[in-house]
């Protein structure tokens, strides 16, 4: 008899400290129901989480008898904590379609982990613990994370398996989800999943979380390495600092085999090997003048290999607005030459750039009606270069294969500054942002993200790793955390406090 399986999820990466995110930003950036997730599915760029086209991929190829019953899957780009009202309203008709559909054999539920709510801290265990409620104690539950996730004690009891990316950038949704698919189908033969989740105190900057090289990426190998027969699975996930919960802090979950003690004996390793290397969790990052420079001179002399510059304050894949104008401003009062500036959120200057139309010189104002603290007004003269419906196909990173729907999206010539304007809020991850206006990544001398670290995997081929500068500029994403008023954390936590004392749980 096929095995039914539930597809569902909710994402939110949440912010404390940016605006609320409301049924609008849902909506507007994916909010897919029943029939409509398997449409979507069905395209060949599809807009829903690469995570459900990774679950649906692997039990097909695997030839596994099942057939997917779609719940209810939706997500908002990364900002505040989600209007309490419109998640309990989505958590009901998730409950809806759900009971509608039993019986279920299993489901699958891609989130991101950190999500908040106006009134919760822990609104993905809430969703967890709901789809046990309705399907029971004795129906296979694994969830997909980001690494970023902010763990409850809850989410790990709900679920039988929670399943992390181990790539930073994320590049593995597909193949974490395929892991998903195959735990599940060994839970249908009989394994019994027995998690371990320790919390360490200690939050880290976005910055120091690659998984190329570093800290993490030691951390992130050396739980990887360690799977064995015994091991089902190792997720180390550093949260989300902006999270600002009780939930804060670097989780490691080590799920066991039928095999508890392999489990607890991982764990505690990990979470030694953790602790014991926080200090080298620490930021190295350029000034405005310095990040300016470094772009002028590239702009002025060819032999200068070219640099990305990362506006990791201001990145919208952790709740910024993309729309500060701190490094822009710099570059264009530099008279900098060759540089590529994207992707900026104004729906105003957008739409205004392509009722003037392609050619025309216009005094343009970035914020004119969005200014806030870090959003500062800043006018300049700019001529429209070329306009775009914003609707693409994402070539490599985090977007790699996925339509991109940016909104109506304009190319404004800035002195030597070509800069993209965007409809709808996005990071900059994909050099395709550049290129459908027509613009060479190779022809660009240096290029202003408005990314934290996602970039990396979008413009390796052009920026390698000693081409980066990560700057430090003002921001709702700033990862210089004395910025930050964290009153939600669990204290003592590290690095708030740097004298403190922990030891790993036993037992």
């Amino acid at each position: 008899m096929k095995k039914r399986i539930a597809l569902m999820g909710m994402h939110l990466e949440a912010n404390a400290f940016a605006p609320v995110s409301t049924e609008v930003d849902f909506r507007s950036a994916g909010y897919y129901a029943g029939e409509e997730i398997t449409n979507d599915l069905a395209q060949a760029n599809p807009r829903t989480a690469a995570e459900l086209s990774g679950f649906v991929a692997e039990m097909n190829d695997r030839g596994a008898d099942w057939q997917p019953v779609p719940i209810l899957i939706t997500g908002s780009e990364p900002g505040g904590p989600v209007d309490h009202a419109f998640f309990e309203r989505t958590m009901a008709e998730m409950r809806s379609r759900l009971e509608k559909a039993l019986p279920l054999d299993g489901v699958f539920f891609s989130a991101h982990g950190a999500m908040t709510s106006t009134e919760s801290t822990d609104p993905d265990g809430a969703l967890l613990e709901m789809v046990r409620d309705v399907v029971g104690l004795d129906t296979p539950l694994i969830a997909t994370l980001d690494l970023h996730a902010n763990i409850s004690n809850r989410m790990v009891a709900k679920a039988d398996i929670l399943v992390s990316y181990i790539t930073n950038p994320h590049v593995d949704q597909r193949e974490r989800a395929a892991e998903a698919a195959n735990l599940m189908m060994e839970m249908f033969d009989g394994m019994k999943p027995e998690a371990v989740f320790i919390r360490v105190p200690m939050v880290s900057p976005p910055v120091t979380l690659l998984s190329a090289r570093g800290p993490y990426a030691d951390l992130i190998n050396y739980g990887q390495e360690s799977k064995n027969d015994a091991i089902a699975n190792v997720s180390l996930l550093a949260g989300f600092a902006y999270g600002n919960t009780p939930e804060n802090g670097l989780a490691v979950i080590v799920t066991g085999r039928n095999n508890r003690a392999a489990a607890e004996v991982l764990a505690q390793k990990i979470a030694r090997r953790a602790w014991d290397s926080r200090e080298r969790f620490t930021i190295s990052l350029t000034s405005i003048p310095d990040a300016v420079a470094q772009a002028k001179a590239c702009g002025e002399e060819t032999g200068y290999p070219p640099v990305i510059m990362a506006d990791c304050a201001d990145n919208p894949g952790g709740g910024g607005r993309g729309n500060t104008p701190h490094l822009l401003r710099a570059l264009v009062a530099a008279n900098v030459q060759g540089c590529y500036a994207g992707i900026f959120y104004d729906k105003a200057l957008a739409a205004e750039a392509h009722e003037l139309g392609v050619g025309n010189h216009f005094s343009a104002v970035l914020n004119r009606t969005s200014e806030n603290e870090f959003s500062e007004r800043f006018e300049f003269d700019a001529e429209v270069a070329g306009l775009h419906d914003g609707v693409c196909v994402g070539t490599l990173g985090i977007y790699a294969g996925r339509t991109v729907d940016l909104g109506p999206s304009a190319h404004l010539k800035v002195g030597g500054v070509d800069l993209i304007v965007v409809s709808r809020r996005k990071q900059c991850g994909d050099a395709e942002f550049f290129r459908m206006f027509g613009l060479k990544i190779e022809d660009a001398r240096s290029v202003l993200v408005k990314s934290r670290g996602h970039f990396r995997a979008g413009f390796l081929p052009w920026f390698p790793p000693e081409q980066v500068i990560e700057v430090d500029a003002p921001g709702l994403t700033s990862n210089v955390f004395s910025n930050f008023t964290f009153d939600g954390y669990q204290r003592p936590i590290y690095p708030l406090e740097k004298d403190m004392d922990w030891q790993v749980p036993t037992g």
